[in-house]
């Protein structure tokens, strides 16, 4: 448990943080942090106003079973399917994380108190199953501070914009690219401009953009060492993934200053926030909250793995806007990692392309462990 000293001696880089307009969210969930008070806890000491999910989290949480034992066995009996007793199971997880969070979601007029749940990674590159999927998801958790998550694949982007129009509240995931990043946001407002049309009032749907941070340095840290000792490489390792994120947010102020926008905003429609998601450092020579401290930018969200918001909590050095002044910096820095013969281009695709592998595996994963689960309980799962 968090004591009182505790929270006295570390509130103050959370709650500087969040007074320059950034938004801390969770990027975990299982059932033994919300029956245990822990969730709560942490909204209540750690300024954490949303909570995000995804399959190599419910794998994580689900595969050890903790928590779920009395669920499982109530849905063995009932014989039910591996992927039924998945879905009830996250979406149980879910929905009593937005109760919990309910009161910031009402506090901030809907814009926090989020909790996200992700579409089933198998379906990243179909459209139409992507969009039936999310309806289901946004049914069956049925809370209005629920966001569904849907990754901004070549597939998934008209899926965004049918799902915003339907008015359903919706947390792009997976954004590794500037390119990608900007037909995400068009895939936004012509949803909004869907729902418009069908009479839905905009203000009801929010949304955020994950942009990934942390693996973009791991991959192209990885080139940049394999060019050898060079001077020029080795000082640009640490320094892709911020670049590409300040130029995110150079493209996010571009989008909802434009006139596009302006027409939306005049019916009350909300800004897509970027997302900085993937900010724990994977480079343990790097200071620990690195992707904290240089992304803080007014309107932002940074879903952060309990380590680094603790890590944010003890040492975090949050001293004002980190990104906007430092736009030509970063194209500056991501030209020299091109002009050293590495792709961009090549990069991103690559890191898109992981990324929906990583949760396909994740998920797969966490269908075995359940089938073995319900199998050991005297049900096949079939």
């Amino acid at each position: 448990m968090i004591t009182v000293t505790e929270v006295t001696a570390t509130a103050g880089a959370l709650k500087r943080l969040s007074d320059e307009g950034v938004s801390i969210w969770l990027d975990d969930l299982s059932r033994k942090r919300i029956e245990s008070g822990n969730l709560a806890e942490l909204v209540d000491t750690r300024n954490v106003v949303g909570v995000t999910t995804n399959p190599s989290i419910f794998q994580a949480a689900i595969g050890s079973g903790e928590g779920y034992e009395e669920q499982l066995a109530d849905l063995a009996v009932r014989k039910v399917t591996v992927e039924e007793a998945v879905r009830m199971m996250t979406t149980a997880d879910v929905r009593a994380a937005a109760d919990i969070l309910r009161p910031v979601f009402d506090a901030t007029g809907g814009q926090d108190g989020r909790v996200s749940i992700e579409v089933d990674p198998r379906l990243a590159h179909h459209t139409e199953a992507t969009i039936a999927e999310a309806k289901q998801l946004a049914w069956l958790v049925d809370r209005p501070n629920v966001m569904i998550k849907i990754p901004a694949t070549q597939a998934g982007l008209p899926a965004i914009t049918e799902v915003i129009g339907r008015g359903i509240s919706v947390n792009v995931t997976l954004i590794f690219s500037l390119e990608r990043y900007r037909e995400v946001m068009d895939a936004y407002l012509a949803g909004l401009e869907k729902a418009r049309a069908a009479g839905i009032d905009l203000a009801t749907i929010h949304s955020v953009a994950s942009f990934f941070v942390s693996r973009v340095d791991s991959e192209i840290d990885k080139r940049l060492t394999a060019l050898g000792t060079e001077g020029e490489a080795l000082a640009l390792k640490g320094k892709a993934a911020l670049a590409n994120a300040r130029l995110a947010y150079q493209a996010y102020e571009e989008v909802f200053s434009g006139d596009r926008w302006t027409a939306l905003a005049g019916a009350k429609a909300n800004k897509q926030r970027p997302l900085w998601a993937s900010t724990g450092v994977k480079d343990p020579s790097y200071k620990d909250t690195l992707y904290v401290d240089e992304l803080v930018a007014p309107g932002t969200v940074n879903t952060m793995p309990e380590a680094t918001l603790n890590a944010t909590a003890d040492h975090g050095d949050i001293h004002g806007d980190t990104v906007t002044g430092g736009y030509a910096q970063a194209r500056a820095d991501l030209d020299a990692v091109e002009r050293l013969g590495i792709s961009y281009d090549v990069v991103v695709k690559q890191l898109e392309d992981e990324g929906v592998a990583k949760f396909e595996v994740a998920w797969q994963d966490l269908l075995d462990a359940v089938a073995k689960s319900l199998s050991s309980k005297g049900v096949d799962g079939e």
